[in-house]
């Protein structure tokens, strides 16, 4: 196999861990939080977490590797308006994905807090889960941003 469509092969796979993963770790918790349930949450939370550094935390080292490469090895010049908005984007959702796994930590500890003692989830559970949601947005519409750029090259400026 030419190096190219190797190195193209795991961009690709890669790509479709870090946003499979992401949306799909996105997905079991929320739905986790909707139930209320602080057990439910503490133990979705506790896979989410691990999975998310796993899958997404690796494939996020990844994706940048092994862009860069294709970058070189196509010849197209790092300063080409789409990759410039790439980076940008990539940059965004890590921005978000950062302080999201934090909140995902914190949310999930709360929960296990709140099943030991009995109690109801609280008002800084709320509130983190807030944040969580609000971050995720921006960093799930910047990849799907990414994916764009990355299929179709524009020239934007």
């Amino acid at each position: 196999m030419e190096l190219f469509f190797l190195i193209k092969w795991i961009h690709v796979l890669s790509s479709t861990i870090l946003f499979g993963f992401g949306a799909g770790t996105a997905w079991y918790f929320w739905n986790a939080h909707l139930t209320r349930d602080p057990a439910m949450i503490a133990g979705v939370g506790r896979m989410v977490v691990v999975a998310d550094w796993i899958f997404t935390g690796s494939s996020g080292i990844v994706q940048p590797a092994s862009g860069l490469w294709l970058v070189h090895i196509a010849g197209y010049s790092l300063t080409e308006s789409w990759l410039m908005l790439s980076y940008a984007l990539y940059i965004l959702a890590f921005l978000c994905w950062a302080p999201v796994v934090r909140l995902q930590i914190k949310a999930q500890k709360l929960a296990q807090a709140a099943r030991e003692s009995g109690e109801p989830l609280g008002a800084e559970y709320k509130r983190t889960m807030l944040w969580w949601f609000g971050l995720g947005w921006p960093a799930f519409l910047g990849l799907l941003g990414v994916f764009y750029l990355m299929i179709a090259k524009p020239v934007l400026w």
